[in-house]
């Protein structure tokens, strides 16, 4: 079973969401009309946005859009004649998305009920997905990978801030619930998450960033990775 909602750094209080927010890279600027009920809701581990700038007009796919926020700020890098879809397993995470959509106005913007492991998109039809701190937590990451190649445009961009080890986790650890609700116990090695985008039909798969993640299981860190479906030859 897929998890369709980021779990990474939960961020607590209207104040200290907006300053963990900016800690992850959020600017202040993007976050200044972004409702309080988003950024109480929100939980990440980095900034996918901040790894490339989406076009005017692009078409963008966000795994594990939670209650909105990366929704929203593509929604407005894309203007009005993109479009910005938000992807989630879970019901009341759609609900408090929606309402925050409509408090927007954002009509370049809708949520679709449904596991990134078989996603209700048409294929070659996104420019660019994004997510947050959600693959870890899927049993069968090669399905996503597979899935989000299949939806992307040849040459769309993959644009990842996820888990990743450094160190394999001894098996206790993965069976510990805290650390599967730390998103830690279902994180993979950076070698091998590398691995499956590439066996899925990525080009140019590369580690950008990665700074420590704050875990008492060690060895795990927060990774920005880009990846390319591959042109058609």
């Amino acid at each position: 079973m897929a998890e369709g909602t980021s779990c990474c750094a939960p961020l607590t209080g209207t104040s200290r969401s907006r300053d963990l927010a900016q800690h992850m890279g959020y600017e202040e600027k993007d976050l200044a009309n972004i409702p309080d009920a988003v950024l109480n809701s929100f939980a990440g581990c980095g900034n996918p946005l901040a790894i490339e700038e989406l076009k005017k007009g692009d078409v963008v796919l966000d795994l594990g859009s939670g209650a909105g926020l990366d929704c929203f700020l593509a929604a407005t890098k894309v203007g009005p004649q993109g479009k910005v879809i938000g992807l989630d397993m879970t019901r009341e995470m759609m609900k408090k998305a929606e309402a925050n959509r409509e408090k927007l106005g954002l009509g370049n913007v809708e949520f679709r009920l449904a596991e990134m492991e078989k996603m209700p998109v048409e294929d070659a039809s996104v420019d660019a997905i994004i997510s947050n701190c959600v693959i870890n937590l899927s049993s069968e990451k090669e399905k996503v990978f597979r899935e989000a190649c299949r939806v992307l445009k040849p040459g769309g961009r993959f644009l990842i801030s996820d888990i990743v080890l450094e160190k394999e986790l001894p098996p206790e650890t993965k069976r510990d619930l805290k650390a599967w609700a730390s998103c830690v116990a279902g994180a993979v090695l950076e070698k091998k998450y590398v691995q499956m985008l590439a066996e899925a039909g990525f080009a140019e798969v590369k580690v950008l960033s990665k700074v420590p993640y704050k875990s008492s299981y060690g060895q795990v860190v927060s990774a920005k990775i880009r990846a390319v479906k591959k042109k058609k030859k």
